[in-house]
C-alpha cells in the first residue's frame, strides 16, 4: 500500500494562498478549530450583505458548498468599535483548500474529480 501526499499551497495561519479573503478592514477570518470568519458593521444589514458576499465567493472559489457550521451573531457596544459582529464557523479545510487540492490530485492520477 503506497502513500500518497496532497501539496497544499497554505500561508502561515494555515488559510490556503487563493482562498478569497473579506475585503473590508473590518472583517478577518480567525484562527482553528472552526475558523470564525468574522465581518463587523454599525449597519447589520451591510454586514450580513459582506458575509453573503464573502461566502459566494469562497464557494465558488472552492466549487462547493463552505462548510459552516454555525453562524454567530454579537454586538460590541465599546466607543469606536463596530457594533454588531457577525462570524461563520467555517471548516479550516475548506478555507485551506483541500477540496481542491484533492480533485487536482485526483485529475492528475487519472482519476474523476466529482
Amino acid at each position: 500500500m503506497s502513500e500518497e501526499t496532497i501539496q497544499l499551497e497554505l500561508d502561515e495561519s494555515g488559510l490556503a494562498i487563493a482562498l478569497p479573503r473579506p475585503e473590508h478592514e473590518r472583517d478577518q477570518v480567525q484562527g482553528v478549530p472552526y475558523r470564525p470568519v468574522e465581518f463587523r458593521d454599525d449597519d447589520l444589514p451591510t454586514a450580513l450583505e459582506r458575509t453573503a458576499t464573502w461566502l459566494r465567493q469562497a464557494q465558488e472559489w472552492l466549487g462547493e458548498p463552505v462548510d459552516v457550521i454555525a453562524i454567530h451573531l454579537d454586538y460590541d457596544d465599546r466607543a469606536g468599535s463596530p457594533y454588531y459582529d457577525v462570524k461563520l464557523l467555517c471548516n479550516d479545510e475548506d478555507l485551506a483548500g483541500a477540496p481542491l487540492a484533492i480533485r487536482s490530485h485526483l485529475r492528475g492520477r487519472g482519476g474523476t474529480a466529482a
